[in-house]
């Protein structure tokens, strides 16, 4: 019974791993008593091998994924196997589709087999040559003549619609992460699109049914997703993220690239006006030339043309959703996420540039334990909201399996019942009638017992 309960044990522990620009981050967790999470260990590489969400040298992203996972593997205590990855880059895209189908029985009820069929019809669309669908999203139903249902189960009709929302992705950008995964000696378990994930993380059902928008700024690229009547409306990548912020400072005040990293997380922010121009921090000069002197004032002044040029060209999808609409009105505003979201006054010039209320999203609603006030912060939301999808599928997955065990079990209680009532049988056979009769009732109890040995030898 050992072997088993360990297996059982490990199969409620799950792992998020977000293959970033910036960072690699590979998170162990397992869900309590009262549906949180509990982070049992994390991971985190640097991530030479991705260039703008996109893997651009496998081997580098390999080793990578290799260092992260083994350090997860350490403080954990676990060993991990399988793995829900987080995909983003600039060639995300997404659509919006409508489709239907016609159902053979008006009078029969709609169930989830019709609402599966609907969707994989929609799967079945043709893409762009390279392409290929990573996530069809339902969002509203149509039976017959009603409109606006958000969920068709139970009722009765001939004609099954809805509005879908389909995020497309390029095949080998895809395959080149699944490549890099099964590289790493990992089995993946399930792939989804990060800024759906740091929704998850991050954003509450109030704000989804309200309408809001979550803008993710990672190192390479700036992920979007706008939730309305607790659905997805709009997604986006902007091939763009706090990396090229890195640049900018690199080339205006002419340091490299770790000492522009540094400024801008330790002196940065994205509103000139708090700076004084007496405010200068000194840079070490390289190898025996003088300390450079830089101004904190035209430090946060090249930051703020970057990040405006950002947020803008966020704003300018919101208005693509068209949150300018009355129908279509973000109440719960912005939420920014992402390592880019920790920037100073970066959520003052948001709110400038959108006009909206904004805040910055944590993922401490979710998680319980020791390392919640480490691994709650915006730079690990799309690894949390990782790690919640893996669980949410595990759960699934248990479920599945209970129902077949219960089923396999029910089988084999009527089987066995089966041959009870043939012995029973035999019995009063072999009191009630002449030897010679006994033949035939061996010969059902032989049938019942081959077919219960060959149910269990087809179970194993």
């Amino acid at each position: 019974m050992q072997p088993k309960e360990k297996v059982m044990k490990n199969r409620e522990i799950a792992v998020g791993l977000d293959i970033g620009t910036t960072k690699i981050v590979a998170m162990v967790g397992r869900k309590n008593e009262h549906g949180k999470i509990e982070i049992l260990g994390v991971g985190v590489s640097e991530s030479p091998g991705v260039h703008r969400g996109v893997v651009t040298n496998i081997v580098k992203t390999v080793n990578s994924i290799k260092e992260a996972v083994e350090k997860a593997e350490a403080m954990s205590g676990h060993k991990i196997n399988e793995v829900t990855v987080g995909i983003a880059g600039q060639h995300i895209r997404s659509l919006q589709h409508s489709d239907y189908i016609t159902r053979k029985n008006s009078e029969d009820v709609i169930n989830e087999d019709d609402l599966k069929k609907l969707t994989e019809q929609v799967h079945k669309l043709v893409m762009l040559p390279g392409e290929e669908i990573i996530h069809v999203l339902p969002q509203e139903y149509k039976v017959d003549n009603n409109t606006e249902i958000t969920d068709p189960e139970g009722m009765y009709g001939s004609r099954l619609e809805a509005n879908f929302h389909v995020v497309v992705g390029q095949i080998t950008s895809i395959k080149n992460i699944v490549r890099c995964v099964k590289t790493a000696g990992l089995t993946l378990s399930g792939i989804t699109l990060e800024p759906l994930a740091s929704a998850e993380a991050t954003l509450s059902c109030e704000e989804k049914e309200a309408g809001v928008a979550l803008i993710d700024i990672g190192g390479g690229t700036t992920d979007i997703a706008v939730f309305k009547d607790n659905m997805i409306r709009h997604t986006s990548v902007i091939p763009f993220g706090g990396n090229v912020i890195t640049e900018d400072i690199k080339e205006g005040c002419a340091i490299i690239e770790r000492q522009a990293e540094l400024l801008k997380r330790r002196f940065g922010s994205a509103w000139p006006g708090e700076n004084k121009e007496t405010e200068i921090v000194s840079i070490p000069g390289l190898r025996g030339r003088d300390p450079k002197e830089i101004s904190l004032r035209t430090l946060s002044q090249i930051i703020k043309a970057r990040v405006e040029e950002i947020l803008q060209q966020g704003y300018l999808e919101l208005k693509h959703y068209g949150c300018d609409e009355h129908k279509k009105q973000l109440i719960a505003g912005v939420v920014l996420t992402g390592g880019g979201s920790k920037l100073k006054h970066i959520r003052q010039l948001t709110e400038f540039i959108t006009k909206m209320d904004v805040r910055v999203g944590y993922s401490n609603e979710h998680l319980v334990g020791e390392l919640t006030e480490e691994f709650s912060g915006p730079e690990y939301a799309t690894s949390v909201g990782l790690l919640m999808k893996a669980l949410e599928d595990l759960e699934v997955e248990t479920i599945e399996d209970e129902v077949e065990a219960s089923k396999e079990l029910e089988v084999e209680n009527t089987t066995l019942e089966a041959v009870e009532e043939t012995i029973v049988e035999e019995k009063q056979t072999k009191n009630e009638r002449p030897k010679a009769k006994l033949t035939k009732g061996t010969s059902v109890l032989s049938k019942w017992t081959d077919r219960f040995i060959k149910m269990i030898n087809e179970t194993e």
